[in-house]
C-alpha cells in the first residue's frame, strides 16, 4: 500500500535538477505522472520567482511555486497568494549588525527588474557568486550604503562566501539581539567551499509556508510529500508527513530517519515518486 500523498513538494536546485542544472526527463515524467493522478505537485525553493518560473513552465500542467525560500507564493500566471516580506526596521538592524559582512550581501525585493537585487560591492564574492551576480546583472543596483535602499519590506537579505566566512557569519549573527526577530537559513556546497546564508524574517522558511498552503489546500501532514538536498529544506522534511532526502545530500541530513533516495544526477525525484506515489 503506497501513502495517501495529495501534495508533492519538491525543491529545484540539488534535487529536481540534475547536477548540470538540467532537468531530467525521468523527473519530468515522474511529476507529470504524479499530477495525473491527482497530486498537486509545488517547487519550493530558494530561487527568486523570475528564475524559478522557466522550471515551472517546463512540468507541462499549471501549478504554484513557494519561492525565496518560503517568502512567496506565486502561480504559474503570477498571481500572489501569500508574501512574507522582512520588515523595514528589521532590515536596517539586520545590515547594522552584520557591518563587518557587508561586503558580502545581497538584498533582495519583491520587484522585476533592476533593482530586485542591491548590493553595494561585488569584490566581496566568491567566483562564483560574481559569476551569478554577473548573469543577473540587469537585476542589480549598487547601493552605498545598503540602507538607503531600504525604503520598502526586502524579501531577504542573503551573505556568500567561503564555508569558513559564513560560518563566522552565522556564529555572528546569532550572538545579536537582532537574531530574535530572524530566520537564518544555510545552504552548503562542501565540493566548491561555498556558502549561502538566506536570512528572512522570524518563522519564514519553506516548511512554514508549505505549512500554510496544505493547511489552504485542506491536507493534513500525513498527506505532504517534500524531496530536498540542502540545509535550507530541513524545515520543509520536518513539515511533511513523508520526508524524502536525495542521495546527494550531505551526511547530516541523512541522519534523520527520512527516507532516502538516488541522487541527483541518478533522477532520485523520479525514483521517490515511483516508489511513494507509482
Amino acid at each position: 500500500m503506497k501513502p495517501d500523498i495529495r501534495l508533492l513538494a519538491v525543491d529545484i536546485d540539488g534535487t529536481l535538477l540534475d547536477p548540470t542544472s538540467e532537468l531530467p526527463a525521468a523527473n519530468l515524467a515522474a511529476l507529470q505522472r504524479a499530477h495525473a493522478k491527482g497530486v498537486e505537485v509545488v517547487l519550493v525553493t530558494g530561487r527568486r520567482y523570475r528564475f524559478a518560473l522557466p522550471i515551472a513552465e517546463s512540468l507541462g500542467f499549471d501549478s504554484w511555486l513557494i519561492t525565496s525560500n518560503g517568502a512567496i507564493i506565486r502561480s504559474l500566471h503570477g498571481e500572489t497568494f501569500f508574501r512574507d516580506l522582512m520588515p523595514v526596521e528589521t532590515a536596517l538592524r539586520l545590515c547594522s549588525a552584520m557591518d563587518a559582512f557587508r561586503r558580502a550581501a545581497v538584498v533582495t525585493f519583491d520587484v522585476e527588474g533592476k533593482g530586485s537585487l542591491v548590493v553595494e560591492t561585488t569584490e566581496g564574492f566568491d567566483p562564483g557568486i560574481r559569476r551569478w551576480l554577473e548573469r543577473n546583472r540587469d537585476s542589480i543596483d549598487f547601493v552605498v550604503p545598503l540602507e538607503d535602499a531600504l525604503t520598502t519590506d526586502p524579501v531577504q537579505m542573503a551573505f556568500a562566501g567561503s564555508l569558513d566566512h559564513m560560518a563566522r557569519a552565522e556564529a555572528h549573527l546569532r550572538s545579536t539581539t537582532v537574531e530574535s526577530e530572524l530566520t537564518i537559513l544555510r545552504t552548503r556546497y562542501p565540493a566548491r567551499d561555498l556558502s549561502i546564508m538566506d536570512v528572512l524574517r522570524r518563522d519564514c522558511s519553506k516548511g512554514h509556508t508549505l505549512e500554510r498552503w496544505a493547511r489552504h489546500r485542506g491536507l493534513e501532514r500525513s498527506q505532504v510529500m517534500a524531496i530536498g538536498d540542502n540545509f535550507n529544506d530541513v524545515e520543509m522534511l520536518e513539515y511533511a508527513g513523508l520526508p524524502v532526502v536525495m542521495g546527494n545530500a550531505a551526511e547530516e541530513m541523512k541522519q534523520n530517519g527520512w527516507a532516502i533516495t538516488l541522487a541527483n544526477d541518478q533522477a532520485g525525484v523520479a525514483a521517490a515518486v515511483e516508489e511513494f506515489i507509482g
